[in-house]
């Protein structure tokens, strides 16, 4: 018999502020604002095989567009994290500050691959759905991560003897930094800043300007 966990979450949220049991309820709202794109990391932290095993493992329950569940996932450890350094760009808005600073880099990546030759419109929808799931498990267990687009595919290819072409590297650690949300107007500066602390600040648009009326 299917659970009734959906019914009782309609029966929450009907009821309003009603939630008795804090140790039972993770806000999806807490892990989307914890899931930032982080650039920094904890190098004396190493990520276990088993929590990267964890991560990819949403992946067999998350949806997948005409279920062609075409994408296949590589996980790198902190032992072969040097394989993949030397082929990723980070913070491309802050060129000035060539980050990831020395002795923070990402020391664990998931690199998500395609498995069919020629990736097609629905196989980019799976990999964005598949990427947010994955980050959001991270940070769901103590950690987090960035997805990097910036990276040379021949290379990392080549680096970790992969049969099949990486579309995505997903980075994974414990994030050495602090970030935050600030809110603009659609028409505002969209890139990211830091200041002289370090704090790093990412304008997100009003939901008034979201809303098309």
């Amino acid at each position: 018999m299917a659970d009734n966990y959906l019914e009782k979450k309609m029966e929450e949220f009907r009821a309003g502020s009603g939630v008795k049991n804090p140790k039972t309820h993770t806000s999806l709202g807490r892990l989307m604002e914890k899931n930032r794109s982080y650039r920094g990391y904890d190098n004396t932290f190493v990520v276990r095989p088993d929590q990267l095993r964890r991560i990819i493992e949403v992946n067999t329950k998350i949806p997948s567009a005409r279920n062609s569940q075409a994408l296949r996932f590589r996980p790198v450890t902190h032992e072969e994290a040097h394989k993949v350094l030397p082929h990723i760009r980070l913070g491309g808005a802050l060129k000035e500050l060539k980050l990831p600073f020395p002795g923070t880099e990402p020391r664990a990546f998931v690199v998500i691959c395609s498995a069919t030759p020629t990736p097609d419109h629905y196989t980019y929808i799976d990999l964005g759905i598949s990427a947010q799931s994955m980050l959001l498990q991270a940070v769901e267990i103590g950690l987090g991560g960035i997805c990097i687009g910036a990276f040379d595919k021949g290379a990392v290819r080549e680096a970790l003897g992969l049969e099949l072409e990486p579309l995505l590297v997903v980075a994974i650690g414990k994030p050495a930094e602090t970030i935050k949300l600030v809110e603009i107007g659609a028409q505002e500066n969209k890139n990211y800043w830091r200041d002289e602390q370090g704090v790093h600040y990412v304008p997100k648009i009003a939901i008034d300007e979201l809303i098309i009326k």
